[in-house]
């Protein structure tokens, strides 16, 4: 399975190809299998919660695994917590996704439990994340039981040698050339989430066309000194 994004811009859709994989491509293996149509009943249980810290890039599994549901004309709904009320939607055979768990109010944990409830009659597929493992969420006891009896997946951050890549990836994409020694530096020192590097990366992007310089160690040291926080 390929595993490098090549294309993580905010403006991008997110797509279970353009997700770094990394150490979790059985993770996404099984998303897709959850979402495709007639699919889902190959997994035991037909649900899924996905759990990692912020930024490791649950939401973009989520809003992925939608897309690959609805491209194949199956129906599918996507929640963020804060959206839930009392209700969700009872629509055969969809893909129910859910953002946030461990933000879900009173009334929506009733929903989301009546909807594991009443999934195996309609053939839905629920697909959830949260920031912990099912005992870590502060949910009540028979929601938090029905989510632990998913397939759990803990999102597995990525290392050093994925995200230089991706930094490669992304420069070579806008005809930059990072210098070996401006990634290992950033890497070492700088915030290390995709989405920091590559606030950096714009940065540098503009700063070596507005100077005509390439982008190096000095000239990243030289931004630092002027404000740039890595």
């Amino acid at each position: 399975m390929k595993q490098l994004v090549l294309d993580i811009r905010p403006d991008t859709p997110p797509t279970l190809e353009n997700f770094v994989a990394g150490a979790n491509a059985e993770l996404v293996a099984t998303v897709s299998l959850l979402a495709a149509p007639g699919t889902a009943q190959q997994l035991p249980g037909r649900h899924i919660y996905l759990w990692g810290a912020a930024g490791s890039g649950r939401s973009h599994l989520l809003r992925a695994a939608v897309a690959v549901a609805r491209d194949g004309g199956r129906p599918a709904h996507l929640f963020a917590a804060a959206q839930i009320d009392d209700s969700l939607p009872d629509t055969p055979n969809a893909l129910v996704a859910v953002d946030d768990v461990n933000r879900l109010g009173a009334e929506a944990q009733i929903a989301l439990f009546n909807a594991f409830n009443r999934a195996r009659g309609n053939r839905q597929s629920l697909l959830l994340a949260g920031p912990s493992a099912p005992l870590g969420l502060n949910l009540r006891e028979d929601l938090r039981t029905r989510i632990g009896q998913s397939l759990i997946f803990e999102v597995q951050p990525l290392d050093d040698a994925a995200r230089a890549t991706i930094l490669a990836s992304l420069a070579e994409r806008r005809g930059l050339r990072l210098a070996d020694e401006v990634v290992d530096f950033l890497l070492r020192h700088g915030r290390r989430d995709l989405a920091s590097l590559r606030n950096v990366l714009d940065a540098l992007d503009s700063a070596s066309l507005e100077r005509k310089r390439a982008i190096t160690l000095p000239l990243l040291r030289e931004m630092m000194q002027h404000g740039l926080e890595i």
